[in-house]
């Protein structure tokens, strides 16, 4: 039998319904999100952004899960069918797509909050007594059963799950007030001067994007931000400043409950994040562990076979160091250094790719030379391509971020984007 607080967890998990927010394009990440939703934006080798919240929602007992989609949804949607369509829909269990449909209003999502309450008929009919509403382009673990009991235990309308950040990064995010009892007393969006924490001048409390609410307030606040005419109808613009006084609104400090630490969180939103957090993870000893077996991260996968290395001979070896090679890869006498492959990786003989993030199915020709790069799915790179070593002339051909990571697509070689993308 379990103790009585896992009980407790268990109950409040089974009563919630999870709503992934995945609609947003992701316009920082330019290219990469041309025809894709930012959380289908591959990930870590074999994973998509979209994978985390909803593993998270799996390992936390959470197994009602609705993805709101938007801006280019096909990829996702696919995922989603071939990766996360075997729950027991006989227990109640499900993740099911809501996509834009205009069921309300005529138009599509207009925010974050109408997307919710464009789909309110279909959330009030599966009866929660929570809703938690999840960011669907975070890269993180959360235990959402001890946010849920938090929720709970403060007696909250709302609660707005936190991390720190420094005052420069918090001019991105909502930035929270608290009380000494975590109570929220203020509330910015994307503050030009952030106001630091109590204690901890250099950091702010910033929004994670997460929130639980009691179902029937959530309604209530919905139905109100809809019928108001001069509202953006999203959660931290128009939502979150007008119930702080009137209601119990919390904030809940993601930490690790034993160490006081805060845990892994990234936001991947611009093409330098996305390639620091993706080499962080060639690391000896990473930040997050993916190999973690008592938080698995769940996705799809296609049925290939190993990743292979051949040739031996002076100068054309095939080998990788301090790197991850995913399934269905085959380095034929290249060199992989400090890099991450996704699947079906084909890097010829006499070329190097280092520092690099190399999305799936791509195909790199003999004698290209590859340096801090992210090169999109579908890619084929001619024989001897440089990239990353001229910036100036990496710059009329692809594009190259502030910190002079080049983004290499099929389109900058004139090839078509594909479908599956």
């Amino acid at each position: 039998m379990q103790p009585n607080h896992l009980r407790f967890v268990s109950r409040l998990t089974r009563d919630t319904l999870a709503l992934v927010l995945a609609g947003g394009r992701g316009s920082r990440l330019y290219e990469l999100t041309d025809a894709r939703a930012k959380p289908a934006v591959y990930f870590g080798g074999k994973f998509r952004i979209i994978d985390f919240p909803l593993s998270n929602c799996v390992n936390s007992g959470v197994r009602r899960i609705g993805v709101l989609t938007q801006y280019k949804a096909h990829s996702l949607i696919r995922h989603l069918v071939h990766g996360w369509s075997s729950f027991q829909t006989t227990l109640g269990e499900f993740v099911e797509v809501f996509p834009a449909s205009q069921r309300t209003t005529g138009k599509w999502y207009a925010g974050t909050a109408d997307a919710i309450y464009q789909n309110l008929d279909i959330i009030r009919a599966m009866k929660p007594k929570y809703v938690l509403v999840l960011s669907g382009d975070h890269i993180y673990k959360m235990d959402y059963g001890a946010l849920l009991a938090y929720h709970v235990k403060k007696d909250a309308h709302m609660t707005v799950a936190c991390v720190d950040v420094s005052l420069e990064d918090a001019k991105g995010f909502g930035v929270m007030s608290i009380d000494k009892d975590q109570r929220v007393i203020g509330f910015d969006e994307k503050p030009a001067n952030p106001s630091p924490q109590p204690g901890i001048p250099d950091k702010a409390l910033a929004s994670m994007g997460n929130y639980v609410f009691n179902a029937e307030f959530l309604y209530e606040r919905l139905e109100k931000d809809a019928a108001d005419p001069r509202s953006a109808h999203d959660f931290g613009h128009n939502i979150l400043p007008t119930i702080i006084d009137p209601y119990r609104i919390y904030a809940y400090p993601f930490r690790d409950p034993e160490s006081g630490e805060q845990p892994y969180w990234r936001d991947v939103g611009t093409v330098d994040a996305f390639w620091e957090a993706n080499m962080e993870l060639v690391s000896i000893t990473p930040e997050l562990n993916l190999y973690d077996q008592d938080w698995p991260i769940q996705t799809y996968q296609r049925q290939l076979p190993s990743a292979k290395f051949v040739f031996q001979d002076p100068g054309r070896e095939g080998k990788a160091l301090d790197s991850i090679v995913s399934g269905g890869c085959l380095i034929s006498g290249a060199e992989i250094r400090h890099s991450l492959l996704f699947s079906q990786v084909h890097v010829h003989s006499y070329s190097r790719v280092e520092e690099s993030v190399v999305l799936p199915e791509v195909d790199i020709g003999r004698h290209c030379r590859i340096k801090r790069a992210v090169i999109d799915r579908g890619c084929r790179l001619p024989e001897g391509t440089i990239i990353g070593e001229n910036r100036e002339a990496d710059a009329k051909r692809f594009r190259v971020t502030d910190n002079g990571i080049v983004l290499v697509t099929p389109k900058m070689f004139g090839r078509k984007v594909e479908a599956t993308v």
